[in-house]
Protein backbone atom coordinates (compact mmCIF):
# COMPACT_ATOMS: atom_id res chain seq x y z
CA UNK A 1 0.00 0.00 0.00
CA UNK A 2 1.15 3.57 -1.54
CA UNK A 3 -1.41 5.65 0.85
CA UNK A 4 -4.09 4.92 3.00
CA UNK A 5 -7.39 7.01 3.27
CA UNK A 6 -8.38 7.01 6.95
CA UNK A 7 -11.78 8.28 8.07
CA UNK A 8 -12.30 10.10 11.49
CA UNK A 9 -13.30 12.50 13.55
CA UNK A 10 -13.20 16.35 13.33
CA UNK A 11 -13.87 15.73 16.88
CA UNK A 12 -11.05 14.44 19.74
CA UNK A 13 -13.68 12.34 21.26
CA UNK A 14 -14.42 11.69 25.32
CA UNK A 15 -10.98 9.49 26.02
CA UNK A 16 -7.34 11.03 25.53
CA UNK A 17 -6.92 7.14 24.01
CA UNK A 18 -8.92 8.44 20.65
CA UNK A 19 -6.19 11.23 20.73
CA UNK A 20 -3.38 8.95 21.15
CA UNK A 21 -4.30 5.99 18.76
CA UNK A 22 -4.72 8.71 15.53
CA UNK A 23 -0.98 9.93 16.53
CA UNK A 24 0.18 6.51 16.82
CA UNK A 25 -1.36 5.45 13.66
CA UNK A 26 -0.07 8.67 11.97
CA UNK A 27 3.49 7.88 12.78
CA UNK A 28 3.24 4.29 12.07
CA UNK A 29 2.09 4.98 8.33
CA UNK A 30 5.01 7.55 8.39
CA UNK A 31 7.36 4.98 9.77
CA UNK A 32 6.27 2.42 6.42
CA UNK A 33 6.43 5.26 4.08
CA UNK A 34 2.95 5.22 3.82
CA UNK A 35 1.19 8.20 2.42
CA UNK A 36 -1.96 9.33 4.41
CA UNK A 37 -5.32 10.57 2.54
CA UNK A 38 -8.04 12.48 5.05
CA UNK A 39 -10.68 14.73 4.94
CA UNK A 40 -8.09 17.96 5.11
CA UNK A 41 -9.19 19.18 8.49
CA UNK A 42 -6.70 20.31 11.24
CA UNK A 43 -9.13 19.24 14.11
CA UNK A 44 -9.83 16.62 15.87
CA UNK A 45 -8.39 13.13 15.32
CA UNK A 46 -8.19 14.22 12.01
CA UNK A 47 -5.67 17.06 12.67
CA UNK A 48 -3.62 14.65 15.11
CA UNK A 49 -3.18 11.79 12.45
CA UNK A 50 -2.39 14.42 9.95
CA UNK A 51 0.22 16.28 11.99
CA UNK A 52 1.75 12.74 13.40
CA UNK A 53 2.77 11.98 9.63
CA UNK A 54 3.70 15.67 9.13
CA UNK A 55 6.47 15.53 12.02
CA UNK A 56 7.75 12.09 10.76
CA UNK A 57 8.39 13.14 7.25
CA UNK A 58 6.03 11.44 5.47
CA UNK A 59 2.91 12.67 2.87
CA UNK A 60 0.00 13.69 3.69
CA UNK A 61 -3.12 14.90 1.76
CA UNK A 62 -5.93 16.35 2.58
CA UNK A 63 -9.39 16.44 0.57
CA UNK A 64 -12.14 19.23 2.06
CA UNK A 65 -15.34 20.54 0.50
CA UNK A 66 -15.46 24.33 0.15
CA UNK A 67 -18.50 24.06 2.61
CA UNK A 68 -16.37 22.70 5.33
CA UNK A 69 -13.53 24.84 4.95
CA UNK A 70 -14.28 26.72 7.46
CA UNK A 71 -16.17 24.51 9.51
CA UNK A 72 -13.58 22.18 9.64
CA UNK A 73 -10.53 24.30 10.18
CA UNK A 74 -8.77 23.03 6.57
CA UNK A 75 -5.05 22.08 7.59
CA UNK A 76 -2.87 24.62 5.77
CA UNK A 77 0.49 22.70 5.80
CA UNK A 78 -0.34 19.43 4.16
CA UNK A 79 1.89 17.71 1.15
CA UNK A 80 -1.45 18.88 -0.82
CA UNK A 81 -4.89 20.13 -0.28
CA UNK A 82 -7.83 19.62 -2.40
CA UNK A 83 -10.75 22.37 -1.91
CA UNK A 84 -13.85 20.34 -3.76
CA UNK A 85 -17.43 21.47 -4.27
CA UNK A 86 -19.11 18.57 -2.68
CA UNK A 87 -18.93 15.38 -0.15
CA UNK A 88 -19.54 13.06 -3.21
CA UNK A 89 -15.95 14.37 -4.82
CA UNK A 90 -14.44 14.62 -1.25
CA UNK A 91 -14.90 10.62 -0.98
CA UNK A 92 -14.40 9.86 -4.84
CA UNK A 93 -11.30 11.37 -4.84
CA UNK A 94 -10.12 10.43 -1.61
CA UNK A 95 -10.55 6.48 -2.60
CA UNK A 96 -8.68 7.08 -6.38
CA UNK A 97 -5.79 8.09 -4.11
CA UNK A 98 -5.74 5.41 -1.66
CA UNK A 99 -4.63 1.60 -1.64
CA UNK A 100 -6.58 0.85 1.31
CA UNK A 101 -8.24 2.50 4.08
CA UNK A 102 -9.26 2.94 7.76
CA UNK A 103 -11.56 4.07 10.12
CA UNK A 104 -10.59 5.57 13.58
CA UNK A 105 -13.05 6.18 16.02
CA UNK A 106 -15.66 9.16 14.41
CA UNK A 107 -19.21 9.87 14.42
CA UNK A 108 -21.89 9.79 11.49
CA UNK A 109 -19.33 11.06 8.90
CA UNK A 110 -16.88 8.56 9.55
CA UNK A 111 -19.59 5.57 9.36
CA UNK A 112 -20.84 7.18 6.10
CA UNK A 113 -17.29 6.30 4.93
CA UNK A 114 -16.98 3.38 5.87
CA UNK A 115 -19.73 1.78 5.09
CA UNK A 116 -19.81 3.35 1.32
CA UNK A 117 -16.11 1.66 0.62
CA UNK A 118 -17.65 -1.35 2.20
CA UNK A 119 -20.29 -1.62 -0.11
CA UNK A 120 -18.31 -0.61 -3.02
CA UNK A 121 -15.89 -3.63 -1.67
CA UNK A 122 -19.07 -5.90 -1.65
CA UNK A 123 -20.26 -5.28 -5.23
CA UNK A 124 -16.79 -5.84 -6.18
CA UNK A 125 -16.06 -2.08 -7.26
CA UNK A 126 -12.56 -2.48 -5.39
CA UNK A 127 -10.23 -5.18 -3.53
CA UNK A 128 -8.66 -2.92 -1.21
CA UNK A 129 -8.29 -3.88 2.26
CA UNK A 130 -11.04 -2.36 4.62
CA UNK A 131 -9.53 -2.00 8.34
CA UNK A 132 -11.21 -0.79 11.82
CA UNK A 133 -8.88 0.45 14.39
CA UNK A 134 -11.38 -0.64 17.43
CA UNK A 135 -9.68 1.82 20.05
CA UNK A 136 -10.58 0.45 23.75
CA UNK A 137 -13.63 -0.93 22.14
CA UNK A 138 -14.93 1.90 20.14
CA UNK A 139 -15.87 -0.34 16.94
CA UNK A 140 -17.35 -3.54 19.56
CA UNK A 141 -21.01 -2.44 18.88
CA UNK A 142 -20.45 -1.80 15.40
CA UNK A 143 -18.97 -5.01 14.90
CA UNK A 144 -21.28 -7.29 16.63
CA UNK A 145 -24.04 -5.24 14.54
CA UNK A 146 -22.23 -7.20 11.43
CA UNK A 147 -22.22 -10.04 12.91
CA UNK A 148 -25.71 -9.76 14.01
CA UNK A 149 -26.40 -8.97 10.13
CA UNK A 150 -24.58 -11.91 9.17
CA UNK A 151 -26.93 -14.17 11.77
CA UNK A 152 -30.21 -12.90 10.41
CA UNK A 153 -29.85 -13.58 6.94
CA UNK A 154 -28.77 -9.98 5.30
CA UNK A 155 -24.86 -10.09 5.12
CA UNK A 156 -23.46 -13.13 3.75
CA UNK A 157 -20.12 -14.24 6.00
CA UNK A 158 -17.79 -13.77 3.22
CA UNK A 159 -18.68 -10.12 2.93
CA UNK A 160 -18.40 -9.70 6.96
CA UNK A 161 -14.72 -10.75 5.88
CA UNK A 162 -13.99 -7.65 3.98
CA UNK A 163 -13.81 -5.62 7.49
CA UNK A 164 -9.99 -6.07 9.33
CA UNK A 165 -10.50 -5.39 12.89
CA UNK A 166 -7.59 -4.84 14.87
CA UNK A 167 -6.82 -2.59 18.32
CA UNK A 168 -3.23 -1.40 17.27
CA UNK A 169 -1.96 0.49 14.31
CA UNK A 170 1.10 -1.95 13.53
CA UNK A 171 -1.26 -5.30 13.67
CA UNK A 172 -3.96 -3.58 11.29
CA UNK A 173 -1.53 -2.26 9.01
CA UNK A 174 0.01 -5.82 9.00
CA UNK A 175 -3.20 -7.26 8.38
CA UNK A 176 -4.21 -4.83 5.76
CA UNK A 177 -1.28 -5.52 4.10
CA UNK A 178 -1.88 -9.36 4.10
CA UNK A 179 -5.56 -9.05 3.00
CA UNK A 180 -6.90 -11.19 0.53
CA UNK A 181 -10.23 -10.84 -0.90
CA UNK A 182 -12.79 -13.21 0.28
CA UNK A 183 -14.57 -14.68 -2.87
CA UNK A 184 -17.71 -12.72 -3.94
CA UNK A 185 -19.23 -14.36 -6.41
CA UNK A 186 -22.22 -16.49 -4.83
CA UNK A 187 -25.64 -14.32 -5.15
CA UNK A 188 -27.21 -12.16 -2.43
CA UNK A 189 -30.55 -12.88 -2.41
CA UNK A 190 -32.93 -16.13 -2.65
CA UNK A 191 -35.71 -15.98 -4.19
CA UNK A 192 -38.64 -16.13 -1.86
CA UNK A 193 -40.74 -19.25 -1.56
CA UNK A 194 -43.44 -19.63 -3.89
CA UNK A 195 -47.05 -17.99 -2.52
CA UNK A 196 -45.37 -15.82 0.23
CA UNK A 197 -45.47 -12.15 0.47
Amino acid sequence: MRRVAVFSGSRSGARAAYLSAATALGEELARRAVGLVYGGASVGLMGAAADAVLRAGGEVIGVIPASLRDRELAHLGLTELHVVESMHERKALMSERADGYIALPGGFGTFDELFEVLTWAQLGMHRKPIGLLDVEGYFDPLVAMVTHAVAEGFVLADHARLLVVERDAPRLLDAMAAFEPPPLGQKWAKRAPSGST
